[in-house]
């Protein structure tokens, strides 16, 4: 069982970057599998990426090549890298996160979400 709080949203202009944080509770966070989806009004929650707790990755073709994730398991951190953001990155951002579990796109499969943190890209 895990708490997830995000962070590093914020406002930038087209072209620009952020780096989210997803900091974790738990002595086990090691063995949990981590993923990144967004939303906009409107629409439904949309996986970006995830990282299992064995080390694999998946992403969503929207974002391949420009955002990275990755996890420092000391720090209980993952983090989302978003580089060349574009207006249509714009959304809030969670966190989600399920315990040993493979690195899957859907939503119900994620046991355990943050807040969100708003990004918004400017054009």
């Amino acid at each position: 069982q895990v708490q997830l709080v995000e962070s590093g949203g914020g406002l930038v202009q087209a072209g620009g970057y952020l780096r989210l944080s997803c900091a974790a509770s738990g002595r086990t966070f090691g063995l949990y599998t981590v993923g990144w989806f967004r939303q906009t009004p409107g629409k439904e929650r949309e996986f970006v990426a995830a990282v299992s707790w064995t080390g694999g990755s998946t992403y969503t073709d929207a974002v391949k090549g420009r955002f990275t994730m990755s996890r420092d398991n000391a720090k209980n951190t993952v983090y989302l890298q978003m580089n060349s953001l574009q207006p249509e990155d714009t959304a809030v951002y969670y966190c989600a996160a399920k315990f040993r579990g493979w690195p899957t796109i859907e939503k119900p499969t994620y046991d355990y979400w943050g807040q969100g943190t708003q990004v918004t890209v400017s054009s």
